[in-house]
């Protein structure tokens, strides 16, 4: 059985389940400010009824065995992605370790679930992001083998002061 720490080369990579609503909140809530728990509900919603999430996101967990989850992988699609080609393109969405999980190849595994799941689905491409001060998440991607294509700061004026 898996431990805390554990390489992750002996969890299980799987769709979620609705059994695993309160883990992926938790690992959602740390990577993502404010995360709607809604939104996790209605995708598990949707899914239960033999559908997928209204945009088409396809979420992948790694599961220690213990009843407890390390990471998760968000993989769907958007029209448009800074430095592609193509149109749709494969967007990865959301991706998480825990901390104890981290430097033995589980987010590896996970992205290559999602780079799985775009070829089965006809991509040729996969494009994501990170926020510039998150230099975990940016040397993650590029040890993957994604290339940098752009760096941009978003501005904000509320009308209504």
């Amino acid at each position: 059985m898996p431990v805390p720490g554990d390489s992750g080369e002996s969890m299980t990579i799987r769709p979620v389940t609705r059994s695993d609503r309160d883990e992926w909140a938790r690992m959602r809530e740390a990577l993502f400010p404010d995360p709607p728990i809604a939104e996790i509900d209605e995708w598990l919603d949707a899914t239960a009824a033999g559908g997928t999430h209204p945009v088409g996101v396809a979420v992948f967990v790694a599961d220690r065995g213990n009843g407890s989850l390390a990471g998760f992988v968000e993989i769907g699609s958007r029209n448009y992605a800074e430095g592609c080609n193509t149109s749709p393109v494969a967007y990865l969405e959301g991706w998480y370790v825990d901390p104890d999980a981290r430097r033995g190849g589980l987010g590896r595994r996970l992205q290559r679930t999602a780079e799985d799941w775009a070829r089965a689905n006809g991509f040729t491409e996969m494009a994501s992001d990170a926020e510039l001060h998150n230099d975990v998440s940016l040397g993650a991607h590029l040890s993957l083998g994604f290339e940098e294509v752009e760096r941009q700061v978003c501005f904000r004026k509320s009308l209504f002061l």
